[in-house]
Order: C-alpha cells, then sequence, then structure tokens
C-alpha cells in the first residue's frame, strides 16, 4: 500500500511537471560599451560559477545606450556597464537605476577626488580608467613635432591637423573629457580651448575606435582617448604610446541594474562576481589589462597603484557628475554645431588667425591688432553664454533625437539659436580676418608667406 501510494505521488509530481512546461531559463542581459577582448573573459568564467545562468551582451556605444535605456528601448536589459560616470548619473537623475547594496572591496572611498561609489548607492566603481593621450612616435619624429605634455598643448598652432578625436555625442569617453575640462577651466574658459583644440583637428571619427586606430595607422599623430582602448590599439602593431597629462582624469568605470531589470537576482549575481576577488584579478590579466579597486587584485610582485593619492583634474576641485547630467546633450549640441559639423571652416578661421599673429610681429600694425584680437574673442566665445546656465529648466529636457525623426519643438528652437549665434561669430571673424589681411598686404605681406594661399576665409 505503502509503496502503491509512493508511486502515485511520483506519477502526479511527473504530470504536474509536464503540464507546467520545464523550468523557464536563467538569464541576465547586460548593454555595454566594453569590446569584446573585456566582456567576453567575464562571460566565461561567470558562466564557470553559474552554468545555469545564460549572458547575454549588447555592446553600444555609451551615448547610444544611455539615449536606449532613456526611451525605455532597452526592456531586456539588466545591467549597464561603462566606464563614463556621468552617464550613470544621468540614468540616475531620470530615476532608471536600481539602488545597490555596496560590496566590500578594500578600495579608497574616492580616487583622485571621485568617489568611486556613488554616494547615493546607485552605480559601484569596479575599475579605474585614466584618461589622456595616445599618440605616435614615429608620426611625430617624421614631422618635428614634441609629445604634448598637458591639454593646453593640444591648442598649440603646430598640430594643426594632426590631432584625431570623436564627437562626445558618439561617445562617452569624449564627453567626459570634455566636461572635465568644461569645469576644471570653467565654462568660458574650457570651451576656449575646446575651440582651440577644434581648429586643430585632422578628423572626427566615428567611433572612440577610431581615434587609437588612427593614430596606430598613422592617420593622424595624437589622439584623446581612455588607456584600455590606447593599450589595445597599441597591442596590434605596437605604433601607440599612451600617456596621462600632468593635468588628468582618473574615473572609476562602474556597474548598475535597471530600475526595469527583469532579472535582477541573477543581475545582482553578475555584480557580486566583478567585485569579488576573482573578478577583479581577471581584470589584471594581460588580455584585459585594467586597474582594478580592490588592493587585494595584485600580486605580491605588483605594487598596488595608490589609488587615493592619483593626481587628476580634481584633485582641487571636484568632478560634478551632477553638473555634468544636467547639461549632458547641451553640452554635445554646443560640440556638434561648433566644431563637428563646421570641421573644416573652423580650421580654416583658426589656421588664419595664427597666421596673421605671427606675421604681425613683422609687421606691426595697431589697427591689425586690434581686430586680431577681436577676431580671436569671437571664435573662442561659448554660444551659451555662462550666465544662461544660471536657467538649468531650459536645458533640462534635452534629448538625443536619432537619425531620421524629429526633434522635439523647444529643443529645435535651442539648436537653431545656437547655431545662429556660431553662424555669426564665424562670420564676424572672417570679416575681420579679411580686414588685417588686407592692411598686412598693404605693408608687404603676402598670406603665401605663412603657408595661407587659398585658405583665407
Amino acid at each position: 500500500m505503502i509503496r502503491r501510494a509512493g508511486r502515485l505521488c511520483l506519477a502526479l509530481a511527473a504530470f504536474a511537471w509536464l503540464a507546467a512546461g520545464p523550468a523557464e531559463a536563467r538569464r541576465v542581459q547586460i548593454v555595454t560599451s566594453f569590446p569584446p577582448s573585456f566582456f567576453e573573459p567575464f562571460r566565461a568564467a561567470f558562466r564557470n560559477r553559474h552554468p545555469d545562468i545564460t549572458v547575454e551582451v549588447v555592446q553600444r556605444k555609451t551615448t547610444a545606450a544611455v539615449a536606449d535605456i532613456r526611451t525605455q528601448q532597452r526592456q531586456e536589459t539588466d545591467l549597464f556597464w561603462a566606464s563614463a560616470p556621468d552617464a550613470f548619473e544621468l540614468l540616475k537623475r531620470a530615476r532608471l537605476l536600481a539602488p545597490l547594496r555596496a560590496r566590500p572591496t578594500g578600495a579608497p572611498e574616492t580616487i583622485a577626488g571621485y568617489p568611486v561609489n556613488d554616494p547615493d548607492g546607485h552605480y559601484l566603481g569596479f575599475a579605474v580608467s585614466g584618461y589622456g593621450l595616445v599618440y605616435n612616435p614615429s608620426y611625430l619624429a617624421v614631422r618635428g613635432l614634441p609629445v604634448p605634455r598637458t591639454w593646453a598643448d593640444l591648442a598649440a598652432p603646430a598640430y594643426a591637423g594632426h590631432i584625431g578625436l570623436t564627437s562626445p555625442a558618439r561617445s562617452g569617453t569624449t564627453h567626459l573629457m570634455v566636461e572635465a575640462l568644461l569645469q576644471s577651466l570653467g565654462w568660458e574658459r574650457g570651451w576656449a580651448l575646446w575651440s582651440e583644440i577644434g581648429g586643430n583637428l585632422a578628423t572626427i571619427t566615428a567611433r572612440s575606435f577610431g581615434v587609437t586606430a588612427g593614430v596606430a595607422r598613422g592617420r593622424f599623430g595624437i589622439g584623446i582617448s581612455i588607456d584600455f582602448l590606447a593599450e589595445t590599439a597599441g597591442a596590434e602593431g605596437e605604433t601607440s604610446r599612451f600617456l596621462l597629462p600632468e593635468e588628468t582624469l582618473f574615473a572609476p568605470a562602474s556597474i548598475a541594474r535597471l530600475a526595469t531589470s527583469p532579472n535582477p537576482k541573477e543581475a545582482e549575481l553578475f555584480i557580486d562576481f566583478v567585485l569579488s576577488p576573482e573578478g577583479q584579478k581577471l581584470l589584471r590579466e594581460p588580455r584585459i589589462g585594467r586597474l582594478a579597486v580592490s588592493p587585494a587584485a595584485y600580486g605580491p610582485d605588483e605594487a598596488p597603484p595608490h589609488l587615493s593619492d592619483m593626481s587628476g583634474l580634481f584633485n582641487r576641485t571636484r568632478f560634478d557628475a551632477g553638473l555634468s547630467a544636467g547639461r549632458y546633450e547641451l553640452v554635445n549640441i554646443i560640440f556638434d554645431e561648433w566644431i563637428t559639423f563646421r570641421r573644416a571652416e573652423h580650421a580654416r578661421l583658426w589656421r588664419s588667425l595664427q597666421g596673421m599673429e605671427t606675421a604681425l610681429r613683422a609687421y606691426p600694425d595697431q589697427q591689425a591688432a586690434r581686430l586680431l584680437t577681436e577676431t580671436r574673442r569671437a571664435l573662442i566665445r561659448p554660444p551659451v553664454p555662462a550666465s544662461e546656465l544660471g536657467q538649468p529648466e531650459r536645458f533640462r529636457d534635452l534629448v538625443r533625437v536619432p537619425r531620421g525623426l524629429a526633434v522635439p519643438e523647444a529643443q529645435s528652437r535651442i539648436e537653431a539659436e545656437i547655431r545662429s549665434a556660431i553662424a555669426a561669430q564665424a562670420a564676424d571673424a572672417a570679416v575681420r580676418l579679411r580686414q588685417v589681411a588686407e592692411r598686412l598686404a598693404a605693408a608687404g605681406w603676402s598670406s603665401a608667406d605663412d603657408g595661407l594661399a587659398g585658405g583665407l576665409p
């Protein structure tokens, strides 16, 4: 009787399983800007620990990923994994990130003045990224160019046509560097420097990888990049070098769970792994080569970096990720309208100005000097003055609009105002440069003497 009852229970259990169907597979989906060479070792190691969980990775540029998440096009995504901290702050302010508990890693609270973890507990730092310059030594040597040592060096006339960059609207790395200089120098002085650097650009690449690849292949000599991208490009042909400028930016690369995560338990397990001793040591393997936040990740023959003592842009003034998030799209719009979309004209204006400033030493002229000073002011003046930043509500709802879709009416008006201001300043600069050219020519100067033939605006 007992045996018969046992067989009946087993039969009923089997029937119930067949009726319900097989158990739903466990999964976690990650959207990341990191390359496969970075995330594949993590995916494999995590699967070894949790073979019942499938890890799906969607590779997207940081700016595109943020736009997708904000417009609810990533409903299946559980985790956001990237380098740019202001992108995380933007998602946090939109209430799109879930609160996280901190994991004990032994990391310092701050790195070069920047918190390792979000103080509000919505994203956690797992690695350290250094933002700096990648350069091609052979390219520079052949052209007699020195290696730049500071961000301001990139504005030197000698580097005209030798610098590559990605638009901040396409790259979280570039956006962070643009914003970092705006904060450390101030809105007006920061944009003045970016305008001068923009005048020296050889090209604006479609992706961050294009900068490091362009330097490695000798298309241009210098690029702004992040340490791990530069190291990856250098490893291909060892034609590139990466340097951290005297005032650089160190910031944590982070991971966060989306508030809409359909698989929160699995997502939390992946975060656990990334911040575990195994995950932190994985960062130090040559195939990944990143700075882990955990001192325990460094071997006995490898001195751990003194992360809390790293020098950087924000040892004196702390980077404000909230400020960056509040004007994220405004900065992208200004950069694109001013520099990306007008690159050739922008470069021509700057080269004309710099050539005439040099000529003025040989042909002194007070009126020409005054006109050149006014020209420089026109070229460095941001189309949105600092005084307007006191009206944050005006720029709060700016969004990245995918190509082919209509721009919201209010944003369209702001973009038109920015374009109009830039066009007016460029036209004003061109008029004054022609006036200076006429005065200098009357004194015996020729534009061909300074390599400006055919290049005057």
